[in-house]
């Protein structure tokens, strides 16, 4: 079990084309609620010792109780803001989040933090096709990662790579199965992204529908 102090590094600079609006400011769970960018930050910040926002506007987040950081490379996609937040992050491990994720589970996120840190990365594969955002099945903006990466990470950007999941051949990254990890997300709702108008439907419907006792 880890003891080691960890940062955590909140994706925030997509440009939410697909889903037509900032998916950063929605207010899922009411309008007096937090928007989506402060839940996932309130939760890391729970959860690790210092939280960085990696984003390309700064100047509209004054009152975000994070560090902002811009991403190293613009056009970079969450390649360059993963990059830029270990660069700046005061941690060896950094726990590598994206801000479109509402139904995050924070006992994963704490049973993920509490492994042996062996790894270069840690990620998650989904237990169901297509849920992720790579062929691979493995979700790489829900992963703990470390400052190891860094040299590869640059290389990668100076040649113009810009999947995340394509660096993983070339580093040490550890695999949790749908199987290792089901307890801690029973409904298999921990990946869930929004990019569509579809999916923001979906997120609000399952948001407003009451969750059974499952004792």
């Amino acid at each position: 079990m880890s003891n080691e102090p960890t940062s955590a590094i909140i994706l925030a600079g997509g440009a939410s084309r697909r889903l037509g609006s900032d998916k950063r400011r929605l207010r899922l769970w009411g309008a007096h609620g937090p928007t989506l960018l402060e839940r996932t930050l309130a939760l890391a910040n729970e959860l690790c010792d210092e939280a960085l926002v990696a984003l390309n506007d700064p100047e509209l987040w004054p009152e975000l109780p994070a560090r902002l950081v811009r991403d190293a490379c613009v056009g970079a996609g969450p390649l360059g803001g993963i990059y830029a937040g270990l660069l700046a992050c005061a941690h060896r491990y950094a726990l590598v989040l994206a801000c479109d994720m509402p139904f995050l589970q924070r006992d994963l996120l704490a049973a993920m933090l509490a492994l042996p840190r062996d790894y270069d990365v840690l990620a998650l594969r989904a237990g169901a096709p297509r849920a992720t955002r790579n062929d691979l099945g493995i979700e790489p903006l829900h992963a703990v990662y470390s400052r190891a990466c860094l040299p590869t990470m640059r290389e990668a950007l100076e040649t113009g790579e810009r999947q995340v999941a394509a660096l993983f051949p070339r580093l040490r990254v550890r695999v949790l199965e749908r199987a290792d990890y089901a307890a801690y997300d029973p409904d298999g709702l921990a990946l869930f992204s929004l990019n569509t108008p579809e999916q923001l439907d979906q997120a609000r419907q399952r948001i407003a529908t009451p969750v059974p006792d499952r004792a």
